[in-house]
């Protein structure tokens, strides 16, 4: 039987497979695929394997006569911009000998070229080798064109991510409205469960069949035949493409390992991407940390505590920073492993631990201490290392991963997670007690300029845990997506009383962010504006109404759902008012011993057969398979999964099925500033996939 560590090797095996192409090369390669690379051992593995260089893919790099072989790594389609980089760098070096690796499929290639039919060959991929030969100026040099799945990143032993995909995010109510204004008025759909497959824009079509296509190859490689499951309007229909998909028919007849999967929407459960209940350690290193340029996941860590060079306002460009990503060192990995999937305090503590165990094994004279971590503890305990350069060297992956948590635990704004922590709290307590408008209301104190009257100090906040307009987004979209539990009260004059805190929280929050004398990455992309003086009060105020449109339908994303509405306990004079996790929700069904059938977890696999026993089972009892039945159970969180969700979903299965084979799968590992940014400013309907 196979394990999740079978599954966990597989992008190790795809890099592979480029590596065999490297030698003797200069590599471009896109940042998607290098962030993939990144967590498969990064640009080291490159190198050892014979390449001579790694560059950027872009139009503004180069190689020289002696530098005759390349080989270019991209996630995009060979289409439109792709092309166009590919022949200016090939156009300005000498090459004799050009590899393209692509990570769409070429069935993909042949739809974004208006051919339907399944074809022999690679007649795509065929013509683009000879535009290659023609950019090298002879016909007799060689090229070769091949699609290999460099998608995944092995981020943990329970986890893999797929940087290509980290845009792609469930479908919201406004976008329902885009793909209705494009249809006649009578095959309008009702609702975001109806949208179908080909209904979709090109550019998202051949998105999710890509993704699609990769997980077949996972299987394919495994000998895995798979059960889909799915939880939402958006999982449904790509468990639906991956059940459908032409040669997935073919392996499931003869595939000996059995699995289940299932495809869960993350709008199903914003509340607890948004909030700041997860008490987990990587969250907060990935929030309050820069991140690493290019990547989604890894973030900078300041490596200047082990050298000699004084802090100065240009250190940071002198040095090279760190990462998250250890995958030469077992220690750094079992390290983070704990970090990843551990409470804070936990982590904290291990973190600690390690470094002391570190540090007495190359005999470095190490002052113990017991009682709470400090960030400066951890410092003095990191230092000790710049004394030896072998033991620097040895132990550089515990090191960045001290230093990641040191840095991110004196962070300035890290009391404001608390603070955000401990208004969620209120809220949640509100939300049992009153109706909507009286719990949105409560927001409206909170939200103050820079240099307002309550403000210490005119054009600055007068405290680190003082809220900015990162954390006023934050808690909107955490109490929008719980907007349903509150009271109910009369329709019509809660309607009114919400439209008329709505307008006067769009003013409020319009004015915050027209005073900011530095706008967060969150805000820039939320406006457009990259600077404050670019920041008119007219672009503030229609991006802030953009996001009230779509925050409003955020607690309607269950509506369709029959057991699994709620995220939310209300309380009982006893017990405060919870959050419930949806993952959890769905784990305690699918491990239940009685095994009932969940009316929310659709079974996709079925086709005709399947509509048979649904028409049977009106007047006899029929069993479909259940997410259950299977050794092994992959989780596809549709637009990300957060840490905290990592350590739930381990705990949910020691609970309720020790030793159970649990392997996560998504699109991103979530920071909460990520919601806000694919919930209003992504373009969820046209991916960027190079067409």
């Amino acid at each position: 039987m196979l394990t999740t560590e079978d599954y966990t090797h597989f992008p190790v095996q795809m890099w592979e497979r480029v590596l065999s192409k490297v030698k003797k090369a200069v590599v471009f390669m896109d940042d998607k695929c290098a962030e993939s690379l990144h967590w498969c051992g990064g640009a080291a593995v490159l190198l050892e394997a014979g390449a001579r260089n790694l560059k950027q893919f872009s139009s503004f790099e180069a190689c020289g006569v002696n530098e005759p072989k390349a080989v270019f790594v991209v996630s995009t389609l060979l289409k439109g911009t792709t092309v166009e980089i590919l022949k200016d760098i090939i156009s300005l070096s000498h090459f004799q000998y050009c590899v393209v690796i692509t990570t769409v499929p070429h069935s993909v290639h042949l739809l974004a070229n208006n051919v339907t039919t399944e074809m022999e060959g690679s007649p795509v991929f065929e013509q683009f080798e000879e535009k290659l030969c023609e950019w090298m100026g002879n016909m007799n040099y060689t090229a070769e064109v091949v699609h290999v799945p460099v998608v995944f990143a092995p981020v943990s032993q329970q986890l893999l991510l797929t940087p290509m995909f980290a845009h792609l995010f469930p479908l919201l109510p406004p976008d329902l409205e885009s793909i209705n204004a494009k249809r006649p008025e009578k095959k309008r759909f009702g609702s975001l469960l109806d949208v179908d497959m080909n209904s979709l824009p090109v550019e998202l079509q051949f998105e999710i069949k890509s993704l699609a296509s990769v997980l077949n190859s996972v299987f394919e490689a495994t000998g895995t035949r798979e059960e889909s499951f799915a939880v939402g309007p958006m999982s449904r229909i790509i468990a639906g493409e991956l059940a459908n998909h032409p040669q997935a028919k073919n392996r499931r007849k003869a595939a000996p390992n059995k699995a289940s999967i299932i495809f869960v929407d993350r709008t199903m459960d914003i509340t607890g991407a948004v909030g700041h209940h997860g008490d987990n350690l990587v969250e907060k290193i990935m929030s309050v940390l820069k991140p690493l340029p290019g990547h989604v996941t890894d973030v900078q860590v300041d490596m200047l505590e082990l050298t000699s060079l004084q802090r100065t306002p240009h250190s940071q460009t002198t040095l090279a920073p760190g990462c998250l990503a250890q995958t030469q060192s077992p220690a750094a990995q079992t390290l983070w492993e704990a970090m990843l999937t551990n409470k804070h305090k936990e982590g904290v503590m291990e973190v600690r631990r390690q470094l002391v165990e570190t540090a007495s094994k190359e005999k470095l004279p190490i002052k113990m201490s017991m009682g709470r971590v400090t960030p400066e503890q951890l410092c003095s305990y990191m230092q000790l290392f710049k004394s030896s350069w072998g033991a620097l060297e040895s132990h550089c992956g515990v090191l960045q991963l001290g230093l990641a948590t040191s840095q991110t635990l004196s962070h300035p704004s890290l009391p404001r997670w608390d603070a955000c922590l401990a208004f969620e709290r209120l809220l949640l307590q509100a939300l049992g007690d009153s109706d909507f408008p009286a719990v949105l209301r409560q927001l409206l104190p909170l939200m103050k300029p820079r240099g307002g009257e309550d403000s210490t100090t005119s054009g600055s906040r007068s405290g680190e845990d003082e809220s900015g307009p990162d954390e006023m987004i934050l808690l909107l979209v955490y109490l929008y997506s719980l907007a349903d539990e509150a009271q109910p009260a009369d329709q019509d004059t809660e309607e009114e009383e919400v439209e008329k805190l709505e307008r006067e929280l769009i003013g409020v929050l319009t004015l915050v962010l027209t005073r900011e004398i530095e706008l967060s990455p969150l805000v820039q992309k939320l406006t457009g504006c990259a600077n404050p003086e670019e920041l008119t009060t007219e672009r503030a105020h229609s991006a802030v109404e953009k996001m009230f449109d779509t925050l409003r339908g955020l607690s309607h994303a269950r509506d369709h759902l029959k057991q699994l509405r709620s995220v939310y306990t209300a309380s009982d004079g006893v017990h405060q008012a919870t959050y419930r996790p949806f993952l959890r929700q769905i784990l305690e069904e699918v491990f239940r011993p009685d095994r009932p059938e969940c009316p929310d977890i659709d079974y996709m696999s079925g086709g005709l057969t399947d509509l048979l026993k649904t028409g049977f089972s009106m007047f006899m009892k029929v069993s479909r398979p259940h997410p259950g039945d299977n050794p092994l159970l992959f989780l596809f969180l549709v637009g990300g999964v957060t840490p905290a969700e990592l350590r739930l979903i381990k705990e949910s299965v020691s609970t309720h099925k020790p030793g159970a084979q649990v392997l996560v799968l998504s699109t991103r590992l979530l920071r909460p500033t990520d919601i806000p940014e694919l919930l209003f400013t992504t373009q969820r309907l046209l991916p960027d996939i190079g067409v």
